[in-house]
């Protein structure tokens, strides 16, 4: 686990991942790795082939907002003057899932931010977008300005995503409320949700290493989501239609849709008073 794993690529590129890639070529890929990145990974195409042959599947990395003034506000240089969805493509590109996390709630954000939030992780094929509202932990510098403004109003619950705010905002608090609500319902809805899973299984190649490991928990994990998902679930509509599609278009992605409709059924779990 590191927050920014390319924060020396030096040492990734001379050391850490030739290393990597030859013990897991030695031991046949028994697994794959995840790890967080800025966006300026997509800038550097000899480490993200590094970082595809040693077996990299996922990088999260920290989006947070499309609104240029945001993004300043928040001190995220790098994500500022590049297209960010050309970038996410890029490491998608090496077949590499990208996660993202977004924030909602800055005194730049303007009322179209919700919108434009919800296209964004739409066009950029995002799947697992983790969306929250702003919040300022004590000893931040977020903290100490707020508190300087009298906008403090008590401490943070540990949960950006339970609908609650530390700080009065400069946008009516119930406008970014109802946008949060508009955010969640427009990428995981259950329709929203299998759409932009079947635009990305349409593009998207996985890097792929070594042989896939059949075990008798993933055959029970298999069957019990064809249940779950396709018989009892809301949306298996939606459901049988990807993995239809994927079946007859795309058949080595068939795992790869199954996994992304088992993390939809879990999104609405998680947001189901704002979905239902």
């Amino acid at each position: 686990m590191d927050d920014n794993f390319i924060g020396n690529k030096k040492i990734l590129k001379s050391d850490l991942l030739p290393s990597l890639i030859k013990w897991m070529k030695e031991k046949d890929y028994p697994f794959s790795f995840a790890t967080e990145a800025s966006i300026n990974l997509a800038d550097d195409p000899e480490l993200m082939e590094l970082m595809a042959k040693a077996g990299f599947s996922t990088v999260f990395i920290g989006i947070e907002t499309i609104e240029v003034a945001s993004l300043a506000e928040c001190g995220k240089a790098q994500n500022i003057n590049r297209d960010l969805i050309e970038s996410v493509h890029k490491v998608q590109g090496y077949g590499m899932e990208v996660t993202g996390g977004f924030i909602l709630g800055f005194d730049s954000d303007p009322p179209s931010v919700f919108q434009k939030q919800i296209e964004f992780i739409t066009e950029s094929g995002i799947i697992s977008a983790m969306v929250g509202l702003l919040n300022a932990p004590k000893r931040t510098r977020l903290y100490k300005r707020l508190m300087q403004e009298g906008r403090i109003t008590t401490e943070t619950t540990g949960n950006n995503t339970d609908f609650t705010l530390n700080f009065i905002p400069k946008m009516d608090k119930k406008e970014l409320m109802d946008g949060y609500k508009k955010v969640i319902q427009g990428i995981y809805g259950g329709k929203e949700y299998y759409h932009r899973v079947l635009l990305f299984i349409k593009k998207f190649i996985p890097n792929r290493r070594g042989k896939d490991k059949i075990s008798f928990n993933k055959v029970v994990a298999f069957f019990r989501s064809f249940i779950r998902l396709g018989v009892v679930d809301k949306y298996r509509k939606q459901f049988w239609n990807l993995l239809f599609w994927t079946l007859f278009n795309r058949p080595h992605m068939v795992p790869l849709a199954i996994t992304y409709s088992v993390y939809g059924f879990h999104f609405r779990k998680v947001f189901k008073d704002v979905l239902y």
